[in-house]
């Protein structure tokens, strides 16, 4: 499932972007509110995982900074963009090393797999905001050890005791 190519520009507080509501009803209607996105923008082209949201009666998705930079627009450039079903497990791609580490630990897969969708999409934001492989594996193996310590709190997962 996929909708039509479309234009949009980032408005309001910077980090958003608002979607006609023809382009997400079809989504809406199999309840998909995560998909998959395909920005471009000249010669640059960005694919992420985004959710749609509802806000004062209009169809939104958050956009960032990070984003904005990496497809060279600024605010009130206007861009195209087509929507696609997110066929992924988490709602987003987890980092292969992080999808190793877990396979290695079937006690931390069962309390990772445990969470909620939101609360496991956060901690694969973590590993994945690394650049360095190593850097990625490492966090991950540390995550694993505090999952089995019994740590929740996805801040404190991060973190060395």
């Amino acid at each position: 499932m996929k909708s039509k190519v479309f234009e949009v520009s980032v408005t309001g507080n910077y980090y958003s972007l608002q979607l006609p509501e023809e382009i997400v009803r079809p989504f809406l209607a199999k309840n998909l509110k995560r998909v998959k996105v395909r920005a471009s923008f000249e010669n640059n082209e960005l694919f992420f995982h985004a959710a749609i949201q509802k806000r004062n009666g209009k169809y939104h998705m958050m956009f960032s900074k990070r984003y904005q930079k990496a497809l060279g627009v600024f605010p009130n450039d206007y861009f195209e963009l087509q929507l696609f079903k997110d066929d992924s497990k988490y709602g987003v791609e987890m980092p292969e090393e992080m999808s190793a580490v877990l396979s290695s630990d079937p006690e931390a897969r069962q309390i990772f797999e445990s969470f909620t969708s939101g609360k496991k999409r956060g901690l694969i934001y973590g590993i994945a905001q690394y650049k360095n492989r190593q850097t990625k594996i490492d966090k991950s193996l540390l995550i694993c050890e505090n999952l089995k310590k019994g740590i929740r709190d996805n801040r404190m997962l991060l973190k060395s005791f």
